[in-house]
């Protein structure tokens, strides 16, 4: 098959990686791709927000399948309109987007389906949220409810530090429109993880699960980020949790969307947290692959993932198509000095041949363009550095002996990755 893979960053370079090692694929296109991408497919300029220009190049292209990597594009419809024209694509609508592009109407969903998750209010106004907060004591969390790139989520350490993030998100507008709406929420206490699981509205198939590392810095001290790392599968997940998070989360909510006349067809970003009874409850939902968490799943899926893709996108997903490999993935993501606020770009990249020679490395370009010849930084987050090994040991050491290889002015990487589960061993 012919599959378009729309998106710039990590996540897509992951899944053009996989998808170009899956005996049913013929060829990849990708819009707009990237330098790391461009190893692995044909590149088109068409912006992933392009949404008539994406389904045109897929007509053009005569692809069988598009594969929808950010969410952004998901909100705006490119799932409907490229199904309008006759092609399966793995995303979902702009209605089932709307579990990562509203905050507030995701946890009206799982407030009537009856999923765990932490107690909240939304707000509309600055003064009311305000008011609400001088009622209590303690940490909260400040959500910008629209979209914020991964980083519109404050967790405060008290009830002063609430109110300034909701004069942030709501007045000096430092996250735009997806500030309209706050969602004050509980302080959830446990261990981080996301599952990811792939549906076709009906059926599921999760994947291995992994855990993030949201903030800068080591021992997650700083601001939040995209994603400095990530490594799977992750202990804190057991059989029993993985059972609960099917039953008690991603089966309700698959319910309460077709009830509310959803057909989703794609993939579902369950970000839980685990309490130390084994109990997950709901952070948040995203509508597409996480990144840096498909940098590991990814590659520990064994199967055709391109049939599982399409056959989720038609309607007929069987859960037994894929299964996952043993040993663990790791990936070091590589930033910008200065991310996430400001910083340079243009800087050259050398080392990335001598890194990718590496037994069990892959080097996942998330934030690189091309000057003339030469790989040059293009993003905060500008690689994820992903190994693969026997153990989340093993993953952890190839993973920081490809990094040291890599160069670049200013880049800087957490030195912590899966420490939780380094921890527990």
């Amino acid at each position: 098959m012919r599959v378009l893979v729309v998106g710039s960053g990590g996540r897509e370079h992951a899944l053009a990686w996989r998808l170009a090692r899956c005996p049913s694929v013929e060829r990849i296109v990708a819009a707009p791709g990237n330098p790391g991408i461009a190893l692995e497919a044909e590149c088109h300029a068409v912006a992933a927000e392009d949404v008539a220009g994406l389904t045109e190049l897929a007509r053009r292209e005569r692809i069988d399948l598009v594969v929808v990597g950010p969410e952004l594009p998901l909100t705006r419809g490119l799932a409907d309109r490229v199904r309008e024209a006759g092609i399966p694509c793995f995303g979902p609508g702009s209605d089932g987007a709307m579990l990562e592009g509203s905050k507030a109407w995701a946890k009206d969903l799982m407030r009537q389906a009856g999923i765990p998750t932490a107690s909240y209010r939304v707000f509309h106004e600055t003064a009311p949220a305000l008011a609400w907060l001088d009622q209590g004591e303690g940490p909260i969390v400040v959500k910008a409810s629209g979209l914020a790139a991964g980083k519109g989520v404050i967790v405060c350490a008290d009830r002063t530090a609430a109110r300034i993030a909701v004069r942030m998100i709501m007045e000096e507008r430092r996250f735009g429109a997806a500030g309209d709406r706050v969602v004050i929420e509980e302080f959830l206490t446990g261990e981080e993880t996301s599952i990811l699981a792939l549906t076709d509205g009906t059926r599921l198939l999760p994947l291995v699960s992994s855990q993030d590392h949201k903030r800068i810095g080591d021992g997650d001290e700083g601001p939040n980020t995209g994603g400095m790392g990530a490594y799977a599968p992750a202990p804190v997940v057991t059989p029993s949790v993985l059972e609960k998070v099917r039953t008690r989360i991603l089966e309700p909510l698959l319910a309460e969307l077709r009830r509310r006349g959803v057909d989703y067809r794609g993939v579902v970003y369950a970000g839980l947290m685990i309490d130390q009874a084994g109990e997950p409850r709901v952070i948040e939902f995203n509508c597409r692959f996480g990144d840096p968490e498909s940098q590991v799943v990814l590659p520990l899926v064994e199967g055709d993932l391109a049939e599982a893709l399409l056959a989720a996108a038609r309607g007929e997903l069987d859960p037994g198509v894929l299964s996952m490999r043993e040993g663990a993935a790791v990936c070091v993501v590589m930033a910008s000095g200065g991310y996430p606020e400001a910083y340079r770009k243009g800087l050259p990249i050398t080392g990335l041949e001598e890194a990718a020679r590496l037994d069990g490395v892959v080097v996942f370009h998330a934030g690189t363009t091309m000057d003339q010849d030469r790989v040059v930084t293009a993003g905060g987050r500008v690689l994820g550095v992903t190994a693969f090994a026997d153990d989340v040991a093993g993953a952890v050491d190839h993973a920081y002996q490809a990094v040291e290889r890599i160069r670049f002015e200013e880049a800087y990487w957490r030195r912590d990755i899966a420490h939780r589960a380094l921890a527990r061993k």
